[in-house]
């Protein structure tokens, strides 16, 4: 059922009323004084016209400058600007600068990102960005939204119980940081220095842990080791700011190592954009400023929390506590009135790039953009896709899937999820444009008996058991739809444990055991679910992962199960056994195991013991066999010329990446992907690598995946390049990224190719 029940010209209509009644931002062409500013001057370089703008503000005008909720200066004829709004996996009202209504009734709600990270498919994320960003600026160009956007959601999905697991990649850092790098793209353009929409890569860092066992994330510090910060957590955010350029970074609440990150300048100021070169703006968590001031108690006054912040290189509060104590902060001599300067420059900058110092909207580029542009057949069409390629076939015995046309008549449709629609979107969503419920999709391949089994995914009793139970006796197939929903994990809410809530598990068996023909389990979940019961359960032929499919995932869903598409997605995050957990505290942040303090270590970089599926799983419905033709057996790693120093080239057999000449070393792949089944399929092909020996070194890595489509009994050639610095390398104990010599193993499914690295010297070099 859709939202937009208004006509075309209706909409065009309203979209005209509102743009005409909102004018510019900044720089009207109608206005007789502030054109002729010079930092209303598109011909002069944007850094003049920031420093032009700075230069005319009073310090009143600059602190209120500092917050999301940024004041009007009238007498420079700049009205006032919301920066928070959310897209996370399409426009959100989740943020105060984002509205739905009029002209603008929904958005195109695509996939929650745990979801289309499964589909392992980087032109995707790139192409959903676009989409996302052309309906945001539209949305803008109608007075309904602002132009920056916090999203993406970078951060590693450490443990399965994080209730915002759901928002991430996963929980491999180079898989998370090629979302990143291609989201950011798709949302900001490829128009040079011009931004379309401004990204932001959140959260900063290490902070994934919303509520756990009476620690919540405000009051949490995350002691992590030099290693884990540069080895797994800073790796999306680095790829983000070098790979995708993005327009900003948020600090998180949570404190790293005793420092609130928002009042951290090693993190901020001196990595962020010192090491990394953000060009962009640094935005604080909303509150967060206030977090570490009153609940952290970081500082004694709340200047001193308002100038620890700025310092530390923050350039925007989203929360109004930089605009109560900037000015009181800079009387007293904490702050100097050049440091609030300095953020000003950052915040403003992103804004003349976005355009909005240039006069008039439609007059710009992406002035053109309207309703017609949102909600699209097209864009609709890319959200369904994205739910198809994000789908796990996690078991198929027999096989039973896909599902006959012929055979399979009349199916019956089950679970607490059946129907779902506001369920599918997941969290940090907006108004969908329309939903199709897994219950509608699989009603157009065949005739259907629905029962709901539970009244809730907390399926706290069995009163609708018995009706489900007769339903699946009486069926060709059953389809039970289950999983979790917002209520069991959320943003503040992480999981208990893994299982199915309450009696999910009982009425799955139930009905399997009654079930006339074959019984397929569909998932829909954004963090793992123990579900070893039903993987081994040989009257559960089938079990599908939809994660969170967005608008379109019921019928994405049937197309799966009736074969119109062949299932190529891959698990993004292990799914583990309940007992994983049961002793594993969530505030333990380390991510490698010891068996000295007897931890299990974490993700399947570090973990190695027993899984329910592992990182990476996932079937289709035909086969797929590789063959490496083209791969180098030895590479060379030069070396930058050597001079006597305290600090050797090579320490234990693995070179400071420092000191490698990195620009394009890289090995090649060229690998064959033959289809030796029957049916038409998609291949995602994920290349591993086990490093040398060592205590840095995790078991294997993630070092590339491509895409591939591949016609039954065809095949079709795949060529990778794999960068030595970035993808081969490990990190030591004191955080130092290292090559390690010798030999590396690359692996793609089960075979295995070594690649041994040689160090063209080992002598010592100065540092």
């Amino acid at each position: 059922m859709g939202v937009a029940t208004l006509t075309p010209i209706t909409l065009f209509l309203l979209f005209v009323a509102f743009a005409d009644a909102i004018g510019p931002f900044a720089c009207d062409p109608k206005d007789s004084t502030t054109p002729a500013l010079p930092f209303c001057k598109v011909s002069m370089p944007i850094s003049e016209r920031v420093n032009d703008l700075v230069g005319r503000l009073t310090l009143q005008e600059k602190v209120r400058l500092l917050i999301n909720g940024a004041a009007a200066v009238p007498r420079l004829g700049i009205k006032g600007y919301e920066w928070w709004s959310e897209a996370l996996h399409g426009v959100s009202d989740v943020g105060p600068g984002t509205r739905f209504g009029g002209a603008f009734p929904g958005a195109t709600s695509f996939p929650q990102v745990i979801t289309t990270a499964a589909s392992f498919n980087a032109t995707l994320w790139e192409a959903i960005g676009r989409v996302v960003s052309d309906e945001a600026r539209a949305m803008y160009n109608g007075g309904t939204a602002g132009l920056t956007y916090w999203s993406p959601n970078v951060n590693i999905f450490r443990d399965p119980r994080w209730g915002r697991g759901q928002e991430t990649p996963g929980e491999d850092p180079v898989l998370a940081g090629t979302y990143a790098a291609f989201y950011v793209r798709g949302l900001q353009g490829g128009d040079g220095d011009r931004l379309k929409v401004a990204a932001c890569c959140k959260h900063f860092t290490a902070y994934d842990l919303d509520n756990w066992h009476g620690v919540d994330r405000f009051h949490f510090n995350a002691k992590v080791s030099k290693q884990d910060i540069e080895d797994t957590f800073d790796v999306p955010f680095k790829m983000c700011v070098q790979d995708g350029n993005v327009a900003s970074v948020m600090c998180s609440y949570n404190e790293v190592n005793g420092i609130p990150t928002c009042a951290d300048p090693n993190l901020l100021r001196n990595t962020v954009r010192g090491q990394w070169k953000l060009d962009g703006y640094i935005v604080s968590d909303c509150d967060s400023v206030g977090v570490f001031y009153n609940t952290q108690h970081y500082t004694a006054t709340p200047e001193q929390a308002a100038a620890s912040a700025i310092k530390a290189g923050l350039d925007l509060d989203c929360g109004p506590f930089l605009a109560q104590h900037s000015e009181d902060a800079v009387k007293q001599g904490l702050l100097k009135e050049v440091d609030i300067n300095n953020a000003l420059v950052n915040t403003l900058r992103v804004q003349m790039r976005l355009g909005m110092f240039d006069g008039e909207p439609s007059a710009q580029p992406y002035g053109n953009l309207g309703p017609k542009d949102v909600c699209s057949p097209s864009n609709q069409e890319l959200a369904l896709e994205a739910a198809r390629q994000g789908i796990v076939l996690l078991k198929n015995r027999g096989p039973s899937l896909p599902l006959s046309h012929l055979h399979h008549q009349t199916v019956a449709v089950i679970g607490p999820n059946s129907d779902a629609t506001v369920s599918m979107i997941g969290n940090y969503a907006g108004v969908a444009c329309g939903y199709t419920s897994p219950l509608q999709g699989i009603g157009k391949y065949a005739k259907t008996i629905h029962q709901i089994g539970c009244a809730d995914v907390a399926c706290r009793d069995d009163m609708l058991f018995g009706a489900a139970i007769d339903a699946a006796g009486r069926a060709d197939a059953t389809i039970l739809v289950m999983g979790l929903d917002q209520s069991i994990e959320a943003e503040f809410r992480d999981r208990k444990g893994l299982y199915l809530p309450g009696r999910q598990e009982e009425l799955v068996s139930k009905v399997a055991k009654a079930s006339r023909g074959p019984t397929i389990l569909v998932l829909m979940s954004g963090g793992p679910i123990d579900v070893s019961f039903a993987k081994n359960d040989p009257r559960i032929a089938t079990i599908l992962w939809a994660g969170y499919p967005g608008q379109a995932g019921g019928a994405a869903i049937a197309d799966v199960l009736y074969g119109t598409t062949n299932p190529g997605g891959k698990l993004p995050m292990t799914w583990y056994p309940q007992e994983y957990v049961s002793n594993l505290a969530m505030t333990n942040m380390a991510m490698r195991s010891s068996l000295r303090r007897n931890y299990p270590g974490r993700t399947y970089r570090f973990y190695k013991g027993p899984v329910v599926y592992p990182f990476g799983h996932g079937l289709s419905y035909t086969n797929f066999v590789h063959n490496i033709v083209g791969a180098p057996n030895v590479v060379t790693v030069p070396l930058y010329g050597h001079r006597r120093s305290g600090n050797t080239t090579v320490l234990g057999k693995a070179i400071k990446v420092n000191h490698a000449r990195c620009n394009k070393l890289s090995v090649g792949l060229q690998v064959n992907v033959k289809n030796t089944g029957s049916k038409d399929g998609t291949h995602t092909m994920l290349v591993f690598s086990t490093p040398p020996a060592g205590h840095w070194a995790p078991h294997k890595q993630l070092i590339a995946f491509a895409k591939v489509h591949v016609p039954a009994g065809m095949e079709q050639q795949v060529g990778i390049s794999i960068h030595v610095c970035k993808f081969l390398s490990v990190v030591d104990v004191s955080g130092v990224r290292r090559i390690p010599i010798g030999v590396h193993h690359l692996h793609i499914d089960n075979i295995k190719h070594p690649v041994s690295l040689q160090a063209e010297t080992l002598g010592v070099i100065k540092s």
